[in-house]
Formats: C-alpha cells, sequence, structure tokens
C-alpha cells in the first residue's frame, strides 16, 4: 500500500509518500479501507518529536513511522470472532490513542481495534467523518462525559466535567478543531456561550450558536470579561492562567493543552478549579456521537483538504495557523 511514513524527526519535509506493507489483522480488529484522515496537534508534534515536553517524556519511536489517529472508511476484513462490524460497512474512528507511531493511518489501509470504532455518521461525508473523532472526543471527554479512568500526569485528581445547564461559558480558540466543537456541545447543554477567536471566524460560530464573540486580535478576552462559570482554553500552554480572573468563585479552568500552567496557588486562592484530562480512544461515545451528527446537533467544519500524497502541504498548512476547523487528507 501506499502510506506517508517518515524515517527522522523533523519537519514537514520528513514526510515521504512511500511504499509499506499492508497491517495484519489482529485478535478483536478489522482491516479498514482508508477514505479520508483527519489531522490534529499530535500530528505534528510526534512528527517533530515531541520537542515541547520535558526530555525524559519525550517518546522513543521504531522508525519508519506512520503518523495519525483520526480515520474515516470501509472495512474490507474482520479477524475471526468479531461480530460488530462487517465487511462493507463505513465506520470512523480515533485509532491507538494514545501511541507514538503504532496508529498508522496516514496509509491506504489500517487496522483497528473494534473498542476504537463506530459506524461512520451517515448524513456526512467521509472527509467530515475522519476530521471529526479527536477534536469531538476531546470536547466530549472534557465537558460531558470523560468516559475513561486514566490518569492525567499534571494533576492528581480524576477530571470532571461541570454542569453547563444555564452556565456562561467561555471557549477560547473557539474557531479550532476542539473549540469548534465545544461552542456547540456547550449550546447543546443549553449554555450561554462566548466565543474567542479571530474575526474571519464569528460568523461561523455564530452559525454554531455562539451567544457572543470576541476578536482576540482587537482585545484580550481576560480583560473585559467576568462572572464566567467555565472556561474551556483550547490553545492553552503557560497563559492560560491569564483567564484564572475572568471566573467567578467556584468557576472553573479546563485548558485542553495544560503543560506549563503555574497557577495552581491563584486559582486555589480565588476559589476556582483548574481541571484537564488527555483524550482516549472510545468507539461507544463516537456511535453515540454519531447520533448528534447526523440529527444536525453537532455540524464539522472543514478548513482545506489535500491528497495523501500532499500530506507535507497539509502539515505546512498547519503551521500557518489560524485553522477554522479540521485540515483533512483524502485517500
Amino acid at each position: 500500500m501506499k502510506a506517508i511514513r517518515q524515517h527522522e524527526f523533523g519537519g514537514p519535509e520528513v514526510l515521504r509518500y512511500e511504499d509499506a506493507p499492508v497491517p495484519e489483522v489482529g485478535k478483536g480488529e478489522v482491516l479498514v479501507k482508508v477514505k479520508a484522515i483527519g489531522l490534529n496537534p499530535p500530528d505534528w508534534y510526534l512528527r517533530d518529536g515531541y520537542k515541547m515536553l520535558p526530555p525524559e517524556w519525550q517518546p522513543e519511536v521504531p522508525f519508519p513511522i506512520i503518523l495519525g489517529t483520526d480515520i474515516s472508511g470501509v472495512v474490507v476484513e474482520v479477524a475471526e470472532g468479531v461480530k460488530e462490524f462487517a465487511v462493507g460497512d463505513e465506520v470512523y474512528a480515533m485509532v491507538r490513542f494514545p501511541s507514538y507511531g503504532d496508529s498508522r493511518v496516514y496509509a491506504e489501509y489500517v487496522n483497528v481495534a473494534v473498542s476504537d470504532l463506530a459506524l461512520k455518521p451517515k448524513n456526512i461525508d467521509f472527509v467530515e467523518a475522519a476530521a471529526a473523532p479527536m477534536s469531538l472526543l476531546t470536547a466530549w471527554q472534557f465537558l460531558i462525559e470523560l468516559g475513561h479512568n486514566e490518569p492525567n500526569p499534571l494533576q492528581p485528581n480524576r477530571h470532571e466535567p461541570v454542569p453547563l445547564w444555564g452556565k456562561k461559558v467561555m471557549v477560547n480558540g473557539a474557531g479550532g478543531g476542539v473549540g469548534h466543537f465545544a461552542v456547540q456541545l456547550a449550546k447543546w447543554k443549553d449554555a450561554h456561550v462566548i466565543a474567542v477567536a479571530s474575526g474571519k471566524q464569528e460568523r461561523v460560530l455564530r452559525e454554531l450558536g455562539a451567544d457572543e464573540f470576541i476578536d482576540y486580535t482587537k482585545v484580550n478576552a481576560d480583560e473585559i470579561v467576568s462572572d464566567v462559570d467555565l472556561v474551556v482554553d483550547c490553545v492553552g500552554g503557560p497563559a492560560t492562567g491569564r483567564f484564572l480572573k475572568t471566573l467567578k468563585k467556584g468557576g472553573a479552568l479546563f485548558p485542553i493543552f495544560p503543560l506549563g500552567f503555574s497557577g495552581a496557588a491563584e486559582a486555589e486562592k480565588l476559589g476556582v478549579k483548574v481541571s484537564a484530562t488527555q483524550v482516549r480512544s472510545n468507539g461507544a461515545q463516537l456511535s453515540e456521537l454519531a447520533g448528534l451528527i447526523d440529527n444536525g446537533t453537532i455540524k464539522v467544519v472543514i478548513d482545506s483538504v489535500f491528497p495523501l500524497a500532499d500530506a507535507r502541504k497539509a502539515h505546512e498548512r498547519a503551521a500557518k495557523g489560524n485553522i477554522q476547523g479540521k485540515i483533512a487528507l483524502t485517500v
């Protein structure tokens, strides 16, 4: 089969379109002929060697590796004993996350554990379906249902979603992959949603349900917003602490990327809960989310689409930032 492989860490230039062996189907797995692939930040983090992590956390990987986690496609083979899916089923999945080069989805075929897999939503195409899993599961597991007991190495306590009905929720980075889903899930739960993004995102975010919009290129949201119940910071990182002052006592800050946060003492003083988790593959949750996609509750926004052979160009697009929704590859 054809696949995108890399033989060393580096920039988009290390991605090579070349021949690779078709994966074997193991116990409890199916083989999927891939139709589309969704791109996510862990793809470029791994491509680059996870340089933002402390050295002891940086993964050692067996080159060559194949990036990616999110796919949609058609089942072409099932392992003996698999009853949940059949040849010909249209499916989507976040494959084996977290893993480091073991998911192998920038390819024409991928083997997927049944537990990671769900039937594709019927009312969207393969590109939209492939773009959803990681970002949508992240928003779901942060806001609605965690769905796993894996500890977050950055905090001692288990992450717990908070009630959203009637609450004021601010989503920073609302135009991106996780952000545009967080806006929709919060509205689904009858929250008042403030979306923070660049001006070009306003029309789409209001169509997705945002009640208020703040253009971060013109004003700092943390300087004009107050008495918020929950901030979902889809940018995260060391600067996420600036949102503590926007929250009411008893409120919560959920940084999607919590690495670098150093405001624990200030949060405790303010009576604010800061919590995060790491998304995990979950076919049962994807099956539930397929229903919300099919009934129009959740829409998938696509920034741009590239053929598999042009994965390098897709990563170059990601590096430019200001992504509206998701980037995808077609196979």
